[in-house]
């Protein structure tokens, strides 16, 4: 196995019992984004934003991250990476920010960045934002990954409602 799919495997480990042992997904959240954010190196700003319930129009608010401070703590789904994440239900990688006219600054370090959607009973409920400072940071090997960090918070959102 390669080091980036061992590196992987045993973050995602550590992942799955931090699913297992948070009793709810706001603690889930805050243990996921601290663990991402200091085991995996690339991963240099890691956030959820959770849609805003009732708000019209819909509003993606910034919940649990590790990093710097973002001036993007709400984002209408018509806006940046996060808002087409959000808006298609899609996961979005971008390999270099600075040629996707989407991408909203929030750091000059930031060179690529994956958002990923994260589901209750089918429906969009917020995402999954990493930044890198690294070119192209995130692989197919990534993108697998984080989408199951996104599945286990769902899951718990379903089962525990908070």
């Amino acid at each position: 196995m390669n080091p980036v799919a061992t590196r992987l495997e045993e973050v995602r480990s550590e992942i799955s019992a931090l699913a297992e042992s948070s009793p709810t997904a706001h603690d889930l959240m805050r243990a996921m984004v601290k663990l991402l954010h200091d085991k995996m190196l690339k991963y240099n700003w890691v956030g959820f934003y959770l849609l805003e319930p009732g708000a019209q129009p819909p509003v993606l608010v910034l919940g649990a991250f590790e990093g710097a401070m973002t001036p993007h703590t709400r984002i209408f789904l018509n806006q940046g990476i996060c808002g087409a994440a959000a808006s298609s239900g899609q996961t979005v990688v971008v390999d270099d920010v600075a040629k996707d006219p989407r991408y909203l600054a929030c750091s000059l370090e930031t060179k690529s960045e994956i958002v990923v959607p994260v589901f209750v009973h089918g429906k969009v409920v917020g995402e999954l934002d990493i930044d890198s400072h690294f070119a192209a940071a995130f692989t197919a090997e990534h993108q697998e990954f984080v989408q199951h960090c996104a599945t286990l918070v769902g899951k718990k959102l379903e089962a525990t409602g908070a």
